[in-house]
């Protein structure tokens, strides 16, 4: 009898098990767990219309909120795959470029260079430091002064949203033009782009100096090194490179180089941020 029970205690079990299982939706694995899929591609403006708009905040260094239902797209162009640009991403939507803070790591891991986003800035704040425009939330620091700085995950998922996939081939950098380096109009249009400077050379590099040592043998900001150009004014143009960055130890290479990276600025100064090993090569 008790051998009886037990088999008709299982069937009974197998047959609500099945039902529950029922009871449930397959799981949409075609929708991205990233960002807000219900974030409509109206009132979009251009990245060019949007630093125009604020111009003044980001030339203040101050601090706004988008009040208006509007919203930007671009292509990725920047992320923090080698640690050198931390919580951060860049997107170009061929007019200009933007720095959006966030405060997450592996960012890069959904948020590829060439990945296309759409950007909710309504309730989001645009500031700046050193004038560089950047998109985020306010932070009061210990001493009271506030200023934009990185948004929480929860707050920048629900602002984004994916479009398509990743085409990494899309995003092309733009030659640097030396010729305007102290040009304000050039640098206030261009900042936080991905460019190109060609046929540089690094002064330290002797074969055996790397970007960013932590020995106290360079002077480190922020920990960060900036490295200057032989010929060219570090008060212009300098190589910026964080101590945390995966290639920080790595031997900074002798010779004309053609060096890539994000082109940020503080104040009138050039700050160059490579974003892995291979955006410096020998130059062309």
């Amino acid at each position: 009898m008790k051998t009886i029970s037990n088999i008709l205690m299982l069937m009974t079990v197998a047959v609500l098990a099945s039902c529950m299982a029922d009871s449930y939706d397959a799981p949409d694995l075609s929708e991205s767990p990233y960002g807000n899929s219900s974030i409509s591609e109206s009132n979009v403006i251009t990245i060019a219309q949007l630093k125009e708009t604020f111009k003044s905040t980001i030339a203040n260094n101050g601090m706004k909120e988008v009040t208006d239902d509007i919203k930007i797209k671009g292509k990725v162009v920047g992320n923090d795959i080698e640690g050198n640009i931390y919580n951060e991403v860049i997107i170009d939507d061929g007019t200009a470029a933007f720095i959006i803070c966030i405060n997450q790591g592996g960012l890069f891991g959904y948020l590829p260079v060439g990945q296309e986003i759409l950007v909710d800035l309504k309730g989001l704040y645009i500031g700046a430091y050193g004038q560089q425009g950047e998109i985020g939330v306010p932070y009061t620091s210990a001493s009271g002064s506030t200023y934009v700085s990185r948004m929480s995950r929860f707050i920048w998922n629900a602002h984004f949203k994916l479009i398509g996939t990743a085409n990494p081939s899309s995003v092309t950098p733009i030659e640097f033009d030396l010729n305007r380096l102290s040009d304000a109009n050039y640098m206030t249009e261009n900042c936080g782009r991905l460019m190109t400077v060609k046929g540089v050379q690094l002064s330290a590099a002797d074969g055996k100096a790397v970007y960013a040592p932590t020995d106290g043998s360079v002077t480190l900001t922020a920990n960060c090194a900036n490295r200057n150009f032989k010929g060219i004014s570090s008060s212009r143009l300098v190589l910026r490179t964080s101590s945390y960055a995966d290639f920080a130890g790595n031997v900074m290479p002798q010779g004309l180089v053609d060096v890539t990276g994000i082109f940020t600025r503080y104040r009138d100064t050039w700050q160059i941020l490579m974003r892995t090993t291979g955006d410096i090569q020998p130059a062309q």
